[in-house]
């Protein structure tokens, strides 16, 4: 049986214009998001993850025109969406909603949170009053809230109430696909684990399918399905959850790996932490060819003077590295050393 491919991108990129001068002219651009190819199957939770200013953010704002492509194409179903009008991009979005990392801010303090849900029906006219009101009671009590709470306001709520007001406000509309911007970071721990486990809960429930940007490997690691690894808006890895936790081989991932504790402390008094040196670049200008070789202990010249390829090196299992390219390792001890060690064994 053939996985239905819901969401294909493909070489995406949103710069974003840096002017200066009396006239405002472009003296050069914020690379946010620098080519960025991949695919979401129906049903499935994509993981995006990387350090903050990255380019997490800026690729699910893209992928719902929230901001328009600078290049690139996004196909939802058979659709390109950056080809779509304003208007026939707004009758798409009842299919892709989003949830933002600040629940708050996203939620008109105006207005009583029955009618922060009932609104989306309203734009799309999916439902007479009666319907809607029905909807709206139906969905408190989906998120886990009293619809009694119908009439109260934002303000009146915790920050996970916040956040169970805006999953409900998504699925007014049955989506296809939400795109998760950091749900849970703003959360305590314990709240944190609450509203995970009812997206899991709604998503096998609706048939749902998600894109999860995140910081937090671990919990991206029990959400995700697939993993991909963002750095300075580039894609550094991708593969399963599985694959990417116990073999990771781009040394960004190992990096970013090694700094997740541990909860034995013989495991984590054994194991080798990898310090990755230096600041992230700036996106304004980042360096030639990979945009990781200034901090990454393997760089070589070859590094500096072409960007790696996107390589499948196992199925399902892609990475952009020299390093891991046999093509490029003859005359590196180095790199074949971590050749065999990493991919070979």
């Amino acid at each position: 049986m053939t996985e239905e491919i819901l969401l294909r991108v493909e070489g995406l990129k949103m710069h974003f214009p840096i002017l200066a001068g009396v006239f405002r002219r472009q003296v050069g651009a914020v690379k946010a998001v620098d080519g960025v190819s991949f695919n979401i199957v129906r049903g499935e939770t994509l993981g995006l993850v990387g350090e903050s200013g990255c380019g997490k953010s800026t690729t699910g704002r893209a992928i719902l025109q929230l901001y328009k492509p600078t290049a690139g194409d996004i196909y939802f179903g058979d659709e390109n969406l950056v080809k779509l009008s304003s208007e026939q991009m707004r009758r798409r979005r009842s299919e892709i909603q989003m949830i933002f990392q600040d629940a708050y801010s996203s939620l008109n303090p105006r207005m009583p949170i029955g009618e922060i849900i009932k609104e989306p029906m309203k734009i799309f006219k999916t439902a007479n009053r009666q319907e809607a009101d029905e909807r709206v009671d139906y969905l408190l009590e989906v998120v886990g809230l009293d619809k009694r709470y119908r009439d109260r306001y934002p303000h009146e709520f915790s920050g996970g109430q916040r956040q169970r007001i805006g999953i409900a406000r998504a699925l007014a509309l049955n989506p296809k696909l939400i795109v998760l911007d950091e749900p849970i970071s703003a959360l305590d721990v314990s709240v944190q684990a609450q509203v995970i486990n009812l997206l899991e809960d709604l998503q096998e429930k609706f048939g749902l399918t998600y894109l999860f940007i995140a910081h937090d490997l671990s919990v991206v690691r029990h959400i995700s399905d697939r993993v991909a690894v963002m750095y300075l808006g580039r894609f550094v890895e991708l593969t399963d959850k599985y694959s990417l936790y116990d073999k990771p081989l781009h040394p960004y991932t190992q990096g970013l790996l090694s700094a997740v504790p541990i909860p034995d402390p013989v495991v984590e008094e054994q194991r080798q932490r990898i310090i990755l040196e230096g600041d992230v670049p700036s996106p304004a200008n980042p360096p030639s060819g990979c945009n990781f070789r200034t901090r990454c202990p393997l760089a070589t010249p070859l590094c500096a003077e072409q960007q790696p390829e996107w390589r499948e090196v196992f199925p399902g299992h892609f990475v952009a590295c020299h390093a891991t390219d046999p093509s490029k390792i003859e005359g590196n001890p180095e790199w074949q050393k971590k050749y065999e060690k990493e991919v070979v064994a």
